[in-house]
């Protein structure tokens, strides 16, 4: 565990800590010099779990030794894959195996998918749950993709653009995130 994961745990429960107090399900004296106005506490709040999750995303991101490599999963249709991981890191790489869509799921904890030698002949679908976790999706450059996410407190970053040549493979992202994210590229 980095020190970026450890640091945003501890945002994370600090946030839950101070909500925890403002719902009366305990008191903490210490915390509320800290605090003004009623607005203003959710405010800190969900700027706290922000920086939180965003750490922990980071962590996983820029350190790649934290992944474990695993073989490609199988669904029970024996084509799409099915991948989830729990308080940790797991990378899944295609290397010129037929791709034919994905379901991901990430709590508390990363996962990367890279299909940059994957082979896509036709439209995908790669459906995205994460709670308190990201995905990493690295994409072939001949592909187009196309987002619909539905987030709280996340979001997706797509940093791939649209292939100006016709009859192109199209990778259809359906993404929901809660204090998580997805981070798409080439």
């Amino acid at each position: 565990m980095t020190r970026r994961t450890i640091i945003g745990t501890v945002f994370i429960f600090a946030a839950l800590l101070k909500l925890a107090s403002m719902l009366h399900i305990f008191h903490l004296d210490w915390f509320d010099w800290l605090w003004m106005r009623p607005w203003s506490e959710y405010l800190a709040i969900a700027l706290i779990l922000y920086v939180g999750i965003r750490l922990i995303i980071s962590s996983y991101q820029r350190n790649p030794e934290q992944w474990l490599r695993r073989p490609l999963p199988q669904a029970e249709d024996g084509k799409r894959i099915s991948c989830a991981v729990r308080f940790g890191g797991d990378e899944y790489v295609y290397q010129g195996e037929v791709f034919h869509g994905a379901r991901l799921d990430a709590f508390f904890g990363g996962l990367r998918l890279d299909l940059r030698n994957a082979v896509i002949s036709e439209d995908e679908e790669i459906d995205i749950h994460t709670f308190v976790g990201g995905v990493q999706l690295l994409v072939p450059g001949n592909v187009n993709v196309v987002v619909k996410s539905r987030s709280f407190i996340g979001g997706v970053g797509n940093e791939t653009t649209d292939q100006d040549t016709p009859n192109v493979p199209c990778l259809h992202i359906i993404a929901s995130n809660m204090l998580g994210g997805v981070n798409i590229k080439y």
